[in-house]
């Protein structure tokens, strides 16, 4: 199978083939009459993994460790249930964080409604956001970032 009908039967791009065989996740043959690439049914089972696992979140080089691990006879699903663990933890934080900031930013919206919009000063730019900065406000946004 050439490079656009891997790409047809996985509904991805020929790029995206092309990428992974680049960096070689996925090993093509060689067509003995054409010297094109051509792809087995391996090289299909392969990518299939590889774009299910990336919509998971698993990086490159995740997904480098899975694949050596099973090419070598080892299973992977222990390396692919830490990865899932921690990604999960991962998300589970950043969910949180974005829970935070959709409060905050509702609580200055209620905050801000029944307060007039000003003209910049020398000393302030927007009264409703420099307002509600404190000492304190400061750090936590600075350890966040």
């Amino acid at each position: 199978m050439k490079v656009t009908e891997l790409a047809k039967a996985m509904n991805t791009t020929p790029d995206t083939v092309r990428y992974y065989t680049r960096i070689r996740l996925i090993i093509p043959g060689k067509n003995a009459e054409n010297g094109y690439k051509s792809y087995d049914k391996k090289a299909q089972q392969r990518l299939k993994f590889i774009l299910s696992v990336r919509q998971l979140g698993f990086s490159i080089k995740e997904i480098t460790e899975i694949l050596s691990k099973a090419d070598k006879g080892d299973t992977p699903c222990p390396l692919v249930r830490e990865i899932v663990e921690r990604r999960l933890a991962e998300t589970e934080q950043q969910f949180q964080q974005a829970l935070a900031l959709r409060k905050k930013l509702k609580d200055s919206i209620r905050d801000w409604e029944s307060k007039p919009d000003k003209v910049p000063t020398g000393h302030m730019i927007c009264h409703l956001i420099e307002n509600d900065i404190t000492p304190s406000n400061l750090d936590k946004g600075a350890s966040n970032e």
